[in-house]
């Protein structure tokens, strides 16, 4: 089989940006600690949302909700915030099952950083013969500041509004 050089360029060079696009989907974030984030505006707070790595735990993008508007997707070794008014909040996650200590409860006041972590359980629901399968079950759980700031230091920074 006689392949030509303009031939293989001409593939090269269209296989080229699609790798290049492939190659930076799958590029990690910057931690959160690298990325300067701007200060809470003046009259708000800032409820921080995020799901440490943990090797066991479900790769799926659980929708993550406050006081039942959307507002994000858990990604596993990831975090966001929203700046809110301050007030009372409830933040939950998308989940199969039904538990206790799922949904974090909240009251932030003005310039006030709260954080939220996204935990599962990766069994709730399980089976199978030949083919196995497991649907998680996920928490919104608050944390204390000085851990949740811990936390997220090390985490893919997925941006805020």
């Amino acid at each position: 089989m006689d392949i030509s050089m303009t031939a293989v360029s001409r593939w090269l060079s269209q296989a080229a940006p699609a790798a290049l696009l492939l190659a930076v989907g799958c590029a990690q974030q910057a931690p959160t600690a690298a990325v300067t984030i701007p200060p809470v505006p003046a009259g708000e707070a800032r409820i921080w949302v995020y799901r440490s790595y943990e090797p066991y735990a479900d790769k799926g993008l659980p929708a993550v909700g406050m006081n039942g508007g959307a507002v994000g997707l858990a990604q596993l070794g990831g975090a966001f915030y929203r700046n809110v008014s301050p007030g009372h909040y409830t933040v939950s996650v998308q989940s199969t099952g039904t538990d206790f200590n799922q949904v974090a409860s909240l009251d932030v006041t003005p310039g006030q950083e709260a954080y939220v972590r996204i935990v599962s359980s990766p069994e709730w629901v399980s089976g199978g013969d030949t083919y196995q399968y497991e649907r998680p079950t996920y928490y919104a759980w608050a944390m204390p500041a000085g851990t949740g700031r811990a936390d997220i230091a090390g985490l893919s920074f997925n941006g805020g509004n």
